[in-house]
């Protein structure tokens, strides 16, 4: 591909300054390389055993058994019994398309069944809900004196797909009476569960944080079922042992490259990349997707940091060109700091290819076509900060939401899921399907919201109060209201794709939730100095108290 040239501005020679704070975790990670925990294959079996029981003794049409699943994957071990859940709701979905639903007014269990079923990619209707609703179309202000009810309505409202009425009234019923009784609650279980899901709610949350908060609250039930909470524990520090070996194996490769001191100007996130990438699959069975995609965010991080914040215009147009040409002959004529970022790019991909060789060879070759994609879209933006272009929001758009970076990260996630994927689900995603759209727009908006004022570069933030003649607040709103939508298309795509695994779904929504908590309260990965961090200590350092 040949890039013309576009007329210089007179900010070709300078660097534009920016100082990243440094890696809040140095070399902490090095030292969990030799500390793998040692399985009780034995102990672990039988627990697993015990509660695939529980499941199977448990009537699938009872509240018994939609809670027991329900606390089986906020627990964070309902990856273990996909087949037991997958079968119970699908017999659950199955009798009301029968016949319908025969449970008399209960909220609790109308809105846990459709939330589970939802999730599940039954397509069960939102007029359930209808029977708690009078005349005008309102919910019932009696139902307020019934939280768990009500919280479980919330929860609920946020597998709404665009148009369903019904449940945007029954999340703005919900949400008022839960912030208005949330301090009053005498129940104090109850009322962690209330503020945790005013803050994140399930459909919003990761597996890993999740149950580290959830746990806890399990484990204070007096009708905690003891061999699922032990179960949910021993998991727990299992998979996080094997995340720590993993983190270590990462910080050593990164620093082994001094790519600290070879590129000053470049976030060190080398943490926060896997952490990241450890949110989108962290089952044990995608390791090699892990370890290959976070060299690949880390990868991103320092190309997208040489476009933005370092690189001069003659030199971001020649490193463009030498990553379209993908071959070691480019590298002539790059300075030495782009020589050395592009020797590892090569390295990081041809050690992709070996990892995967045996699932095909062409599945690297998607990911390069998207590292392709993306660094053409970081040239269009240098060179509209370089001209000072103030674009359209459409115009803003059509670059600024695949300069986030997701479309390689989807594509790379699937080059790491083995035999779940084939060639046919590769051209899939390539194309752009809604849900990888969608999630890319709510990273793209956060991430804006989450950065302004505080990036030099354009965002929506600042294109739509011009071109609007907004303000702050206004925009904001209106953002927001784009990334509700963006969820909604996101949920509809779920119910739709049906030929995909659950896991591969899952992966692709747990981007969106990714954005949302890194970039919900300001921009977390750039600055990972409080949230983050201490996100990151819940799910890759402190172990579960067993």
């Amino acid at each position: 591909m040949e890039i013309a040239a576009p007329a210089l501005s007179s900010l070709e020679d300078d660097r534009r300054s920016l100082t990243y704070h440094a890696t809040v975790w140095g070399d902490y990670f090095l030292s969990y390389g030799s500390e793998m925990m040692n399985a009780d294959d034995g102990k672990l079996e039988t627990l697993k055993e015990h509660v695939r029981k529980l499941l199977d003794a448990t009537p699938n049409n009872s509240l018994h058994k939609l809670e027991l699943i329900d606390t089986v994957q906020r627990l964070g071990v309902g990856y273990h019994f996909q087949n037991e859940i997958e079968g119970s709701l699908k017999e659950v979905y199955d009798a009301y398309a029968k016949g319908g639903f025969n449970d008399g007014n209960d909220l609790h269990v109308v809105a846990l069944r459709f939330r589970l079923l939802r999730n599940q990619r039954f397509n069960v209707p939102s007029n359930v809900f209808e029977k708690f609703m009078d005349k005008e179309g309102r919910f019932e202000e009696s139902l307020a004196n019934d939280v768990q009810g009500v919280l479980s309505l919330y929860e609920a409202s946020h597998y709404s797909v665009r148009g369903e009425k019904i449940l945007d009234a029954a999340l703005e019923f919900s949400s008022t009476r839960l912030a208005a009784v949330v301090s009053h609650i005498g129940d104090a279980l109850l009322a962690a569960r209330v503020k945790e899901a005013l803050e994140t709610p399930i459909h919003k949350c990761l597996n890993r944080l999740h149950a580290t908060k959830f746990i806890p609250i399990y484990q204070g039930y007096e009708s905690h079922d003891v061999s699922l909470l032990a179960l949910a524990k021993m998991d727990f520090n299992l998979v996080q042992k094997l995340h720590q070996k993993e983190i270590s194996d990462l910080t050593k490769w990164w620093k082994d490259l001094d790519f600290g001191n070879k590129f000053p100007f470049v976030r060190d996130r080398m943490v926060e990349c896997y952490f990241w990438i450890m949110q989108l699959f962290f089952e044990p069975r995608f390791h090699v997707g892990r370890m290959t995609l976070s060299k690949v965010l880390m990868m991103i991080t320092i190309i997208d940091d040489i476009y933005d914040v370092h690189g001069t215009l003659d030199e971001l147009q020649v490193f463009t060109k030498a990553i379209d040409r993908w071959e070691p002959a480019a590298m002539e004529g790059l300075p030495p700091y782009m020589t050395s970022c592009y020797e590892l790019l090569l390295e990081v991909y041809d050690e992709m290819a070996e990892l995967v060789r045996a699932d095909g060879e062409y599945r690297t070759s998607y990911a390069k076509d998207e590292m392709k994609k993306l660094s053409r879209v970081y040239f269009e933006e240098a060179v509209r900060l370089f001209k000072s272009e103030t674009p359209t929001l459409e115009e803003y758009f059509r670059v600024g939401v695949p300069s986030l970076g997701y479309m390689i990260v989807a594509v790379t996630c699937f080059v790491g899921m083995g035999d779940l994927v084939g060639k046919e689900d590769f051209d899939w995603v390539a194309n752009e399907p809604k849900i990888v759209c969608a999630s890319s727009l709510i990273g793209r908006l956060m991430d804006d919201m989450a950065g302004y004022q505080l990036e030099k570069k354009q965002s929506s933030v600042h294109v739509y109060m011009s071109e609007k003649g907004a303000t702050k607040e206004e925009t904001f709103v209106a953002l927001k209201e784009k990334v509700w939508t963006a969820w909604q298309d996101i949920n509809e795509e779920c119910l739709n794709l049906k030929g995909l695994p659950m896991a591969v779904v899952e992966c692709l929504v747990n981007s969106a939730r990714t954005f949302h908590l890194i970039y919900r309260d300001g921009d977390g990965f750039t600055d990972s100095q409080s949230k983050v961090k201490e996100a990151i200590k819940a799910s890759l350092v402190h172990p579960m108290p067993l």
